[in-house]
């Protein structure tokens, strides 16, 4: 009996864990009151249409936009290009960005085979190396895999999925933004309470 007791302790640890990680990404970072939390995947044609207006947001109302990679199983290179974004972010956040950006600008011409070609001439425009091997380690893999795992804690099942997080609501500390002709009016609101 005790086995079973020490066992149903350790389960429920577990998940009461795995729950403050999932709810603990749905706060906006240190210092901030107000944040724009999105999910998303460079395949994503959503995902492409959406970004310009989610990062409009966030210099309009001067907060912090986190971004996670979540690629789809469906998508044949969204999850190495989410490897090579993270390999950009090692160099300059910005960069890191800056390299989402440029995948979501040319994801229509990008192919499984000619994303390394996307890959190598971003890094030459901005004067970077990219090496033959880019996450020798399986590192950039890694964070990428937390990523799509604490989406898939939370309960995302498409991309982009957008948030708008709040470190004074106690009760319901984030919004999603299922329509995004709403965020601006969903920020407007968060801020306001």
């Amino acid at each position: 009996m005790k086995k079973i007791s020490l066992a149903l302790a350790l389960i429920l640890s577990a998940a009461f864990a795995l729950a403050q990680d999932a709810t603990s990404a749905l706060r906006p970072p240190k210092g901030s009151d107000v944040a724009i939390v999105v999910f998303e995947d460079l395949q994503c044609p959503k995902c492409r249409q959406d970004a310009p207006l989610v990062e409009q947001a966030a210099k309009t109302y001067k907060i912090p936009l986190v971004r996670h990679d979540f690629p789809l199983p469906m998508h044949n290179w969204s999850y190495e290009a989410a490897v090579f974004a993270r390999f950009f972010d090692t160099r300059s956040k910005q960069l890191g960005e800056d390299f989402r950006d440029y995948i979501f600008e040319h994801q229509l011409e990008i192919n499984p085979q000619n994303l390394r070609g996307y890959a190598d001439r971003f890094a030459g425009d901005h004067k970077t190396d990219l090496p033959f091997v880019v996450d020798p380690q399986g590192k950039l893999a890694a964070e990428v895999n937390a990523d799509r795992d604490l989406g898939k804690r939370i309960g995302i099942d498409h991309t982009p999925t957008i948030y708008i997080v709040s470190n004074k609501q106690p009760g319901k500390p984030f919004v999603e933004v299922a329509d995004p002709s709403q965020l601006f009016h969903t920020i407007d609101a968060m801020k306001a309470e």
